[in-house]
């Protein structure tokens, strides 16, 4: 991107999307920091990965009452955030391909979208589990809960990583309109 032309370089879809999941992404943050306690140092993800019901039995005592009830408003506002990050994302890797018209780069843009889509669905699947994996906790739902976590970041990691070669490897300047 021109640094002369900043942000302004980019579609108004795109910004609008990317400030749609930046605030998504500080409401959760702001939910996520009452659950940070010992036993889950990292809040709600360490509650993604409990891949047993004794560890999210003790994420539970760790987090009491009101805890329990904050990871479930965090859960349920990431269901909003699910296709605000895939949204983004994925105007994201029109914006970067605009200028790319070889096969390669459009056969590699549409393996980057099918990873921000796989992190997506299984986003959606490991909330559904989590949900439901209150009251009582069964190891059946969290280790599937942690295999879909593992799933969603590996596809985002990946995802990414394929926006940045992508990136790096355009050959022509973006044209500014």
């Amino acid at each position: 991107m021109d640094p002369a032309h900043g942000v302004a370089a980019f579609p108004k879809s795109l910004k609008a999307s990317l400030v749609v999941a930046a605030v998504l992404l500080f409401a959760l943050l702001m939910v996520n920091q009452p659950l940070q306690t010992a036993s889950a140092p990292q809040g709600i993800v360490s509650y993604q990965l409990a891949g047993t019901a004794d560890q999210a039995h003790a994420i539970f005592r760790s987090w009491g009452s009101e805890g329990v009830a904050w990871a479930k408003v965090s859960l349920w506002l990431d269901f909003l955030f699910i296709p605000a990050y895939m949204l983004a994302l994925i105007h994201l890797t029109r914006h970067f391909t605009r200028d790319r018209p070889g096969i390669r780069e459009r056969v590699g843009a549409r393996w980057v979208r099918a990873l921000f889509a796989t992190a997506g669905l299984s986003d959606g699947a490991e909330n559904i589990l989590l949900l439901n994996n209150f009251n009582p906790p069964t190891d059946e739902m969290s280790l599937s809960a942690t295999l879909c976590a593992l799933i969603k970041f590996t596809a985002l990691t990946l995802g990414i990583a394929g926006l940045v070669i992508i990136r790096a490897s355009r050959r022509h300047p973006l044209a500014h309109h």
